[in-house]
């Protein structure tokens, strides 16, 4: 007969050990247990016993028909205050506010059948409130000599901390792409030194014009840049952990390699990303499109160059103007009047200009006014025929400037430089060969010094050949004819009456 009270670990080895628990199992009251007393346990449970007092693991057995829980101490951690009332208890008795969740793996554990779980998340009240836990664990069915299942082994894991971390890593790294994907700009995360996009916002997408480019290298989602200088900037910064930033930098982008190439001017940011070591784990990549901005430079420096131009333009005309004035007027009396006269033309050509926003003017009238500062009392300088003709704005403002440029140059080199000079201006519709109304302007010289072709085009002969602004297949001729400048301008009639 065995001792019906008190068991230690000299009498029954496979008990020695195993901490607090193994002191409360050799210190248990085994006669009215469903078990029996340790010395009469079937060897499968004695073996096992000893292997989970001994394991510095979580682990648990559930045994015979009762399913009583026996436990080593890394699980009743786990247990929280149902330790130590739980041990040698009934699974189902201990665990009952999750018997729902892990009844059903028991029973098929006793069936025969095994699980694992991975991260099995449970709502457990071990320590007297509600709390979400989280375990990765396995249920084995544990046989007898004779195949009959007796129990189940569990070993077990909670990984409750280590979900939570992650959770919250997670919901930070949702929070960051939250904050990338409405930030100003094209935003794009690269990972290791490949340069992988791991991340892009919908400005980076619309940037680039690629949406498949996530988990493939800048090399090959951007292949059109590899030759323009990026990749060994990323290497750069990869390698030496220092930020990179460009202004108005110039890119080529193809959004396939069937698609036109695309020039976009940049400000970028390229920064190295560490990790918690501080090792350089990526790049944070931020680039603004500022074409628009880089074109309007562009175009504030052209008007700027054009205003010098038409300052320069307007003092020889002024010149020009006194020059005429003086070299025809019978004394300084005449001479002031038709000065400020002419003064006072020159304002009105000015006029047109300004009022360029206008729905429509006349044809006649532009060339009138444009035209009246150079003529001569007694002298008739131009010759000026054509059907009354509306003109939009958009044109009209071209028209001007052009008739503006020629009058200058026919002042300064050509028929108007002399006294003998005539300037010849006609404009007319005509039919093209498919049956189109055209308009048509000849501007002609006659009577000046020989023409001799410039050797380069200044801005106001580019202005002259970019012809009316607004109008649909505009083309401009110029002669350099030996006896006298021909210029000839030819535009669709109906988006000369209608380009505003």
């Amino acid at each position: 007969m065995v001792d019906a009270i008190m068991t230690d670990g000299a009498t029954l080895p496979f008990l020695q050990g195993g901490g607090e628990c193994g002191a409360l199992l050799r210190q248990m009251d085994w006669s009215r247990h469903p078990l029996g007393h340790p010395a009469e346990w079937p060897d499968e449970l004695a073996v096992l016993a000893g292997i989970v007092l001994a394991s510095a693991q979580p682990m648990f057995i559930v045994w015979g028909p009762d399913r009583i829980t026996l436990y080593n101490d890394a699980y009743s951690v786990i247990a929280g205050k149902r330790h130590p009332a739980g041990l040698g208890r009934p699974f189902h008795e201990m665990w009952f506010d999750i018997w729902n969740d892990v009844g059903p793996l028991i029973a098929a554990a006793y069936q025969g059948v095994g699980t694992a779980k991975d991260e099995l998340q449970l709502m457990l009240h071990r320590n007297g409130y509600p709390e979400k836990a989280h375990f990765t664990f396995s249920y084995n069915p544990v046989r007898d000599r004779s195949g009959q299942v007796v129990g189940m082994l569990c070993a077990c894991l909670e990984t409750t901390a280590s979900v939570a971390l992650r959770d919250a890593q997670q919901a930070e790294r949702r929070d960051f792409l939250q904050v990338f994907e409405v930030a100003l700009g094209a935003v794009a995360l690269l990972d290791g030194p490949d340069h992988v996009f791991r991340f892009v916002n919908s400005d980076y997408v619309r940037l680039v014009g690629r949406h498949d480019i996530i988990g493939k290298t800048v090399r090959e989602g951007l292949p059109e840049i590899v030759d323009q200088g990026f990749i060994a900037i990323l290497d750069k910064v990869f390698r030496t952990g220092e930020s990179h930033i460009g202004r108005n930098i110039p890119v080529t982008l193809q959004s396939s390699p069937d698609a036109a190439p695309r020039e976009h001017f940049l400000d970028y940011l390229f920064h190295p990303i560490r990790d918690d070591a501080g090792a350089i784990t990526g790049i944070f990549v931020q680039a603004l499109d500022v074409s628009e901005r880089v074109d309007e430079e562009k175009r504030r420096q052209m008007i700027l160059g054009e205003l010098s131009h038409r300052m320069k333009n307007q003092l020889a005309m002024i010149q020009a103007i006194v020059n005429q004035t003086l070299r025809t007027a019978t004394d300084l009396a005449t001479a002031s009047e038709v000065l400020g006269d002419r003064i006072r033309v020159l304002s009105g050509a000015h006029d047109i200009l300004i009022r360029g926003h206008a729905d429509s003017t006349m044809i006649g009238d532009i060339v009138a006014k444009v035209l009246a500062l150079h003529q001569e009392s007694g002298q008739a300088r131009f010759r000026v025929e054509g059907p009354p003709l509306s003109i939009a704005s958009r044109p009209a403002l071209s028209l001007s400037l052009v008739l503006h440029e020629l009058s200058t140059n026919a002042v300064k080199y050509g028929a108007l430089s002399n006294n003998a000079g005539l300037v010849h201006i006609r404009w007319e519709v005509v039919s093209d060969v498919a049956g189109n109304d055209r308009f048509v302007l000849t501007w002609t010289e006659e009577g000046g010094p020989p023409v001799i072709a410039p050797r380069t085009l200044g801005s106001g002969s580019r202005l002259i050949r970019a012809g009316l602004s607004g109008t649909t297949d505009c083309e401009v001729e110029i002669d350099y004819h030996p006896t006298g400048l021909l210029c000839r301008i030819s535009a669709d009639l109906r988006s000369v009456h209608t380009a505003n």
